[in-house]
């Protein structure tokens, strides 16, 4: 069975290293995360490979923010 549904990033629960890396970001970062998502996926994601973004592609999801890894992970420490 598949149950789909549409829901705003801020809205959604990363797990593991999603999860660590997704609560160091604005709710203006993820719309801007979003927006993009929703062009390279016109047919929508599905909750792993989102999550898989976040903990494995971080690198990208910062560089759609207009920042790095680094200056985000430094949040953390603040």
């Amino acid at each position: 069975m598949i149950i789909t549904c549409e829901k705003s990033l801020k809205d959604f629960e990363f797990w593991s290293g999603g999860k660590d890396r997704a609560i160091l970001l604005t709710d203006e970062e993820l719309a801007i995360v979003e927006q993009n998502i929703e062009e390279l996926y016109p047919n929508g994601i599905d909750e792993t490979a989102l999550n898989d973004l976040f903990w494995f592609d971080f690198e990208w999801i910062c560089e759609l923010i207009g920042t790095d890894e680094e200056t985000v992970f430094a949040r953390d420490e603040a």
